[in-house]
């Protein structure tokens, strides 16, 4: 809802990784970015995020934890920003900026 009030269209949230990926594969459009935590039931952020990426690399992905031992390795495979939990709507919407910003249309192929 923060998100959608401050200007993003968010196409679809899910509770788990499976059912993450699922929708991904629906997708008739890609998101531009993906928030994807590591805690989730039944599939991990991880490896949520490795299958999407082997699928697409269009969607730029801001890996979520409070567990920052999976920080490198969220980094090294694939994703483009780490934010540690707890932090506040101000530092996400700005990291959701600045990730827009840097990868241009041009840069981004699917």
């Amino acid at each position: 809802m923060i998100l959608s009030n401050s200007g993003f269209k968010v196409i679809a949230t899910a509770e788990n990784g499976d059912t993450a990926l699922k929708m991904f594969k629906s997708f008739s459009t890609l998101p531009d970015i993906i928030l994807m935590d590591h805690r989730m039931p039944i599939k991990n952020g991880l490896e949520t995020m490795k299958e999407i990426l082997e699928i697409s690399n269009y969607p730029k992905i801001i890996f979520v934890s409070a567990d920052v031992s999976v920080k490198k390795k969220a980094l090294s495979s694939g994703s483009v920003s780490f934010l540690e939990k707890p932090f506040s709507i101000e530092v996400l919407l700005k990291e959701i900026k600045h990730v827009l910003s840097k990868f241009q249309p041009q840069d981004i192929h699917a």
